[in-house]
């Protein structure tokens, strides 16, 4: 990787820890608040090798932390918008765009023992258990994101092994799916264990699906129409703040993975 665009990077890492980078393929699961800022520290860290899933298009209740979701690109499909982004970082990464829903049906679409490391940034419970006991059974290494919403202290954010997680509902939820399946092993993942209510409302409209946008109608108040009532059983309020140091720490584990390893 001689490319000046890493410049930085190679500095701080060397250049065999660079070059192993870019030919590391990672596997990037969900585009939300957390993946996408994931999928771009990934790519700005010199990651070569990228497919990025998600099924969902761009909202407007998206644009207040998610990374490619923009006033004007909304009922866009938020792979190809962070994609359009990525390669602007860096022309060279190998993207592999999948507009799909994961889930066990999907899942022998999806080879994941092809890839370095697998990072879950799902928000969907059943879909995210699948992932981890998928990317267990092919030996990929996996990282995930446990719950970010309802969470406003940067300090309070850990990383750790999903069985010493405390203090996050989501994860204790996982933890009691994963013994149901008789799941045996470990993973690292990002969570915090602040956890604070709503105080408003999220309004008529609060949902992560939204059909195409009128033409012409890109920059106009019917906007909000494109959103319609959420399907999910609660919307929980997130800070871009939060969500983003959620997926950079993502990004950070699996670059000091490599490092590790580099080191022997």
């Amino acid at each position: 990787m001689n490319s000046p665009l890493f410049n930085r990077s190679r500095l701080l890492l060397g250049d065999d820890v660079m070059n192993t980078i870019q030919s590391t393929k990672v596997a990037l699961f969900g585009l939300g608040g957390v993946g996408s800022w994931c999928a771009e520290a990934l790519v700005r860290s010199g990651i070569g090798h990228l497919m990025i899933v998600d099924s969902d298009r761009i909202c407007l209740t998206n644009v207040n932390r998610q990374l490619q979701a923009t006033f004007q690109n909304i009922g866009c499909s938020k792979v190809d918008e962070l994609a359009l982004r990525l390669r602007a970082i860096n022309p060279a990464v190998k993207l592999e765009c999948v507009e799909k829903f994961y889930d066990y049906q999907s899942r022998n679409e999806f080879p994941l023992e092809q890839y370095d490391y697998v990072i879950d940034a799902i928000d969907s419970l059943s879909a995210k258990v699948e992932l981890i006991l998928h990317a267990s059974d092919a030996g990929a290494k996996l990282f995930s994101a446990m719950g970010a919403a309802c969470r406003l202290d940067p300090a309070l954010i850990k990383t750790g092994s999903i069985w010493g997680t405390q203090g996050c509902g989501l994860s204790r939820v996982v933890r009691k799916k994963l013994r149901k399946k008789n799941y045996k092993g470990d993973f690292i993942c990002v969570f915090s264990e602040e956890t604070l209510e709503n105080k408003g409302s999220a309004g008529a409209y609060d949902s992560n699906e939204s059909p195409e946008p009128k033409e012409g109608a890109e920059n106009s108040e019917s906007n909000e129409a494109h959103e319609l009532s959420s399907s999910k059983k609660q919307v929980n309020g997130s800070l871009v703040h939060m969500t983003g140091i959620f997926g950079f720490t993502l990004a950070g584990l699996v670059i000091q993975d490599v490092v590790k390893v580099m080191a022997g």
